[in-house]
């Protein structure tokens, strides 16, 4: 407890006091206090017979909790991680075609199909997902077919594997989410293209990204005859993110939709 020094303050005088007999609280002529230790020396032989009875279940129990914690550890150490890392390895030749496709200036649908399918003795994107199921590489996987899937122009396959994709990382969710709505988009289904393009520029606040999907529902919703609906995307690139390459030419849009 805390001790308070004030400017003035006088400790009060103690006081006298007459020593008293202890008293024991009684009731029915029984002491209040040996009743509460006979109670615990009466509850405390009940646990240990309790114990005695029961050591060998006890005993089995913890050791199922200590083999499942250390089962659990055992698993992310020597199973989980040596498959995400076969799983990585494996997705490397892969990835690099891929680079490869979005930086050729021409002909990159034969490098997107390496990439689906594997070369040089490697899997594709395609095959990490079925060989690999159940870890991060596989779950990337599904980004990279998607959108190898939709530059080849398949667009069902790119759909089906995006949708497949799951990411905390807001400016890949956005992106993933963008490219579906671009495969709907290519297969005339504008209505579900500018669902995945509103979600795609909700993911992130992103300078680059979220303008970018925010003007592209801005022009789906136009084409629905949504002009409210593309007004709204267009009034919030010019009023958030007017220095980006969208927000350049915006105020035209703006009055197109209004």
């Amino acid at each position: 407890m805390a001790t308070y020094n004030k400017r003035g303050y006088k400790a009060p005088k103690p006081e006298v006091v007459t020593e008293v007999e202890p008293v024991e609280e009684t009731f029915d002529g029984k002491s209040t206090t040996a009743e509460v230790f006979n109670a615990l020396d009466e509850t405390a032989s009940k646990t240990e017979d309790w114990v005695a009875k029961n050591q060998k279940g006890i005993l089995v129990g913890i050791g199922v909790v200590t083999f499942a914690v250390l089962g659990y550890f055992g698993y992310s150490r020597f199973v989980d991680a040596p498959k995400e890392n076969t799983a990585a390895e494996d997705m490397f030749q892969a990835q690099q075609y891929f680079e490869q496709a979005v930086n050729a200036p021409t002909a990159s649908d034969s490098l997107f199909n390496l990439a689906l399918k594997g070369g040089e003795g490697k899997l594709g994107f395609v095959g990490i997902i079925e060989n690999h199921a159940g870890t991060d590489a596989a779950n990337l996987a599904e980004y990279y077919a998607g959108t190898s899937y939709l530059n080849i122009g398949k667009y069902k396959e790119a759909v089906e594997h995006l949708e497949k994709f799951s990411t905390k990382d807001e400016i890949l969710d956005a992106m993933a989410k963008g490219a579906t709505g671009d495969a709907f988009a290519q297969l005339k289904d504008n209505k579900s293209a500018l669902e995945f393009y509103e979600k795609a520029a909700k993911a992130t606040s992103n300078d680059l990204v979220a303008p970018r999907f925010l003007f592209k529902a801005g022009q789906t919703a136009l084409a629905l005859n949504q002009k409210a609906d593309a007004l709204k995307y267009f009034k919030e690139i010019q009023d958030k993110y007017s220095t980006s390459a969208e927000g350049a030419s915006i105020d035209a849009y703006v009055a197109m939709a209004e």
